[in-house]
């Protein structure tokens, strides 16, 4: 039987080729892990490995026992692949504009 208290919350999960977007019901004090297991990305996504990746609610970096609140949306990050920094180094190198201290700022700044 399920509590009157019982609340919502999103759990969401992209990759390049596919996401996911699952709602699932929870009891007051359930948390983050909780909403995971229940939502059914892990069995979709096997590859997820919550002993490795992070996870948060609303872009906020969170622990797996964190609670969660009616409307949260829980998001499962995938690792970095490139560092953000040289990314965009490279990005400036492409299109001929210096990635140095200015980072390329028309304004010379």
């Amino acid at each position: 039987m399920e509590s009157a208290d019982a609340f919502e919350v999103e759990v969401v999960y992209a990759r390049p080729d596919a996401h996911a977007v699952c709602m699932v019901r929870l009891a007051p004090g359930a948390c983050v892990r909780e909403a995971i297991e229940r939502s059914g990305i892990l069995v979709r996504f096997p590859e997820i490995d919550l002993r490795r990746q992070r996870v948060g609610v609303f872009g906020r970096l969170c622990d797996l026992d964190a609670t969660l609140t009616a409307g949260d949306r829980v998001e499962i990050y995938r690792p970095v692949r490139v560092d953000p920094k040289e990314a965009r180094r490279r990005r400036a190198r492409r299109h001929g504009r210096s990635a140095g201290p200015s980072g390329g700022d028309p304004r010379g700044g």
